[in-house]
């Protein structure tokens, strides 16, 4: 038994709320499509600051989803504690310019006590103490009664009012990317058990195990080219996606690979088939909409086929315009 279930999936806002209602000539405007989920895969702020991430969740709180779940990327620095407490703090002592705006925020004392203190290693419990303020706005009760579900590397369990059930494999980790957070050398394998026996922390599970793979970076070869010609996804993500074939694996990253791609695997490999947009319709529903439930033309065949979707919100320019991708799937119904 399984349940036609909605799932509206965004990525790389950077601290772009959904454009006024009135901007027609832009897909990405208030409000988000309705869904019974809705995924956001990393790259919520511009450099992690704590009004950024207030934003983020203020736009969350306002969308209409049963469940919102959340992964960070690599801008979202102040929730890589590790990685803001050693280096990643510098990059809230100079303005940070992407596309059109800088961020230039000293929202709190802890930030102006830093930038004070451009030539002297800043306390390392403050910071820490800062890093963990931040992870608290996407963990506390505020924002789970709100349906926000702020998710650490690893396997997750849900079930909706409907009685869907699922399980969300989530990271939001990529391969190293000048010197960001949440980063692991290209050749490090987080993912996949190795030959040897050596076991990764949180590897991915084999089929059946996992229904929505939601990464922050690409697998490499699907929606993770950059100029000129290159394909800077994972290829242990790859490897792992084949192994799981889960029903969507949603990522973003990569702006201008935004677009979706369903995969077909066989016994000679994956085979990729593009998924059509029609310009028109994705400013009307403000949403690319994709349906491969029960009663569409083509059901997508868990095991079989994975719907592979980069949705980031923010172009290649750091314009926030490409529309959220909207997909009717079938899930389990939760037996009892």
């Amino acid at each position: 038994m399984s349940v036609k279930t909605r799932i509206c999936m965004i990525s790389d806002t950077h601290t772009s709320p959904p454009n006024p209602p009135q901007q027609l000539n832009n897909a990405y405007r208030y409000p988000l499509p309705k869904a019974n989920i809705l995924l956001h895969a990393g790259d919520l702020t511009k450099v992690g600051y704590r009004v950024e991430h207030e934003t983020m969740i203020a736009m969350l709180q306002d969308a209409d989803a049963e469940l919102k779940l959340v992964i960070a990327g690599n801008h979202d620095i102040t929730l890589d504690e590790q990685y803001f407490t050693t280096f990643g703090y510098t990059r809230h002592l100079r303005p940070e310019h992407l596309g059109a705006e800088s961020i230039l925020l000293t929202d709190d004392s802890t930030q102006a006590d830093l930038r004070q203190s451009k030539t002297k290693t800043p306390n390392a419990d403050q910071l820490r103490s800062y890093a963990r303020s931040i992870k608290d706005l996407w963990t506390c009760d505020a924002a789970r009664n709100a349906g926000i579900i702020y998710l650490e590397e690893g396997m997750h369990s849900f079930t909706l009012s409907t009685g869907a059930t699922f399980t969300v494999y989530a990271s939001p980790y990529q391969p190293e990317f000048y010197r960001w957070a949440f980063a692991y050398e290209r050749d490090e394998d987080r993912y996949n058990a190795a030959p040897n026996g050596h076991q990764p922390t949180n590897p991915i599970p084999d089929f059946p195990g996992v229904d929505i793979l939601l990464t922050h970076g690409p697998p490499v070869g699907i929606l993770d080219q950059v100029p000129p010609d290159l394909n800077v996804g994972c290829e242990h993500l790859l490897r792992a996606a084949g192994r799981a074939r889960p029903r969507i694996h949603l990522f973003g990253h990569i702006h201008e690979g935004w677009g979706a791609r369903r995969g077909v695997w066989g016994s000679d490999g994956l085979k990729l088939e593009s998924v059509a947009t029609d310009a028109e319709e994705m400013l009307e529903t403000r949403s690319a909409f994709y349906d491969v439930s029960g009663r569409a033309e083509r059901p997508l065949r868990f095991g079989e086929e994975t719907l592979f979707v980069n949705a980031s919100v923010n172009t290649v320019g750091y314009e926030a315009r490409n529309a959220p991708w909207v997909v009717d799937l079938e899930l389990p119904l939760a037996s009892g």
